[in-house]
């Protein structure tokens, strides 16, 4: 399928011919969710934590008596039921990463590929770079075009202006080809690639 190229100030700078083996696949939603619910997973710190009744302070000294006091037996003040005591089944430091095979991942990445294309929502770029680091100057080409939120991928290294430019735009994020994801995409309104990513996402994924 052909798409027109364009750059920062809407003018057309030919045409792009995108594989039907990426970007127009049929779009597989499971996999999506799949895919999303893997990388949120991996994104989880996991680093909270209750201390149990072998790390709590205290005496491991019987607290009174076994008979005569009326009150129920204890054996120690670091029992979960004590004031002061051990969490039962507390949240203990772990990973909450899950596997998904890469198969999958890359079947995902095309089929978020091909919905932002199926919905109309991709748009080709012919570069991404700017003579300045001004957030203003690029503020003011993103309005005019009217993307909305968007995700803009370029090829293997970020034009450094382009890059400091980009960073204080809220809701338009800058990704290389190799950071793309199934997760930034789909959230997103606007799916914007160079010509770079295009071609290196083609030889990545056909």
């Amino acid at each position: 399928m052909k798409l027109d190229v364009i750059d920062l100030a809407n003018k057309k700078k030919g045409t792009i011919d995108l594989d039907d083996a990426v970007f127009g696949i049929e779009v597989r939603r499971d996999l999506l969710a799949r895919t999303v619910n893997w990388q949120l997973d991996k994104r989880q710190s996991g680093n909270h934590k209750a201390k149990e009744r072998a790390e709590v302070s205290g005496t491991k000294a019987k607290p009174f008596r076994q008979k005569g006091t009326g009150r129920a037996r204890q054996g120690t003040m670091r029992a979960p039921q004590m004031r002061t005591g051990g969490v039962v089944f507390g949240p203990r430091v772990r990973s909450h990463a899950t596997k998904l095979p890469k198969q999958v991942r890359r079947l995902a990445l095309k089929s978020a590929l091909s919905a932002k294309q199926a919905e109309g929502k991709l748009i080709v770029l012919d570069e991404a770079k700017a003579t300045s680091p001004k957030t203003g100057d690029l503020a003011k080409a993103l309005k005019a075009l009217d993307w909305g939120r968007t995700l803009l991928i370029d090829g293997a290294q970020l034009d450094a202006n382009f890059a400091k430019a980009a960073s204080n735009i809220v809701g338009f994020d800058v990704l290389p080809s190799v950071g793309a994801n199934v997760y930034d995409i789909l959230r997103r309104d606007t799916l914007v690639l160079t010509k770079d990513a295009v071609e290196q996402l083609t030889e990545r994924l056909k």
